[in-house]
């Protein structure tokens, strides 16, 4: 009589462990799937600003645009996406999921009415205002008087974590100047200044949030010194090295002496050069002045972007106390006061110099 043959245990435990991975993969790909493919009615979906993604999972589960919400939430994370946008979309039964978070990822609406802001890092308030303006068709003045109404940004204030009381100090000429995120937005035709600002306000929160446990006990500080870094350097290794090197000023009892502040504090383009009269201005963002020894200035000077937030948290360590850049934005670090003078007439002698 033949004995049976019993499977080997290993054998028939991979043969298990596959059939899990196939009926995983299956039920994986069905729940991405839309939900019915030849469906295209057009659903609107309104996400709020400060819905959290589980919020928003739950929402689109209920309009029976996703599958479940538990994949979404799951997809979000293996893909290392952090933020959603907060605004009107038109979404349809037909849209993958994938096309679902890509369209919440990037803020684009599923409309060919969307209107499409860019928002530049580096640039001043009131070149964003000036955007608003055109954009919106809104006049400026009413613009920059929203964004500057103490009420207004009392609300904010209790709003978003990193804007605090010292935006509201009477030296600041701009509340919301360094918080408002440069990016790409879309928003609805009949969107309001309020939803600009706050729309880029949830976008800073976002930029921020790696962050905020270093910075909680004074955002604005940081913001400041990112906003200087933004104009001063060009990437994150060279602005990491400028923060340090305004750092060790700051502690040694020199002004930081940045050019980039004096233009603001005259409201001046840094396209032109600065006389030696514009240079000793008295005034609160001006480092330059003969009054800021050991300070920062009283505020941002424009809206920084990731790169310049992660330097302002992170600066680079050395004993360099001065820098200097030639027109091709190559940035030379010196020591000493001498060895900066030397450099500066080395680079003016070779005809590198911004202004000329």
């Amino acid at each position: 009589m033949k004995k049976k043959v019993r499977p080997k245990p290993l054998l028939l435990l991979f043969f298990l462990f596959a059939l899990l991975l196939i009926g995983f993969g299956c039920t994986w790909v069905y729940l991405e799937s839309p939900v019915d493919k030849n469906d295209k009615e057009e659903i609107q979906v309104v996400v709020e600003s400060g819905t959290n993604s589980t919020q928003i999972g739950e929402l689109l589960k209920e309009k029976k645009l996703i599958k479940s919400v538990t994949l979404f939430k799951l997809r979000l994370k293996i893909d290392h996406i952090g933020s959603l946008k907060a605004s009107t979309y038109k979404f349809n039964k037909s849209m993958t999921l994938e096309e679902i978070i890509k369209a919440l990822e990037t803020g684009v609406i599923s409309n060919d009415n969307a209107l499409k802001i860019t928002f530049r890092d580096g640039e001043r308030i009131t070149d964003y205002a000036k955007v608003i303006s055109d954009k919106l068709n809104v006049p400026y003045d009413e613009v920059i008087q929203t964004m500057n109404d103490k009420e207004y940004l009392s609300t904010l204030i209790q709003k978003y974590w990193f804007l605090t009381d010292k935006i509201l100090d009477e030296n600041i000429y701009y509340g919301l100047e360094g918080y408002l995120a440069p990016e790409t937005y879309y928003f609805d035709q009949d969107a309001t200044v309020q939803d600009v600002v706050e729309r880029l306000l949830d976008q800073m929160e976002d930029n921020l949030a790696p962050y905020q446990d270093i910075m909680k006990d004074d955002p604005h500080s940081y913001i400041t010194m990112a906003s200087v870094a933004q104009l001063e350097g060009t990437n994150t290794e060279n602005r990491s090295m400028i923060v340090g090197i305004f750092q060790n000023r700051l502690a040694s009892g020199m002004n930081m002496g940045s050019d980039v502040t004096t233009y603001y504090a005259l409201q001046k383009s840094m396209k032109e050069d600065l006389t030696a009269q514009e240079i000793a201005t008295v005034n609160p963002y001006n480092t330059r002045g003969g009054n800021m020894i050991g300070k920062m200035p009283v505020g941002p000077i424009c809206n920084p972007n990731t790169s310049s937030i992660e330097a302002s948290v992170k600066p680079t360590e050395s004993d360099y106390y001065f820098f200097v850049a030639d027109k091709y934005g190559n940035i030379f670090y010196t020591k000493t006061n001498a060895e900066h003078n030397k450099k500066v007439a080395e680079i003016k002698a070779n005809g590198d110099w911004i202004f000329d």
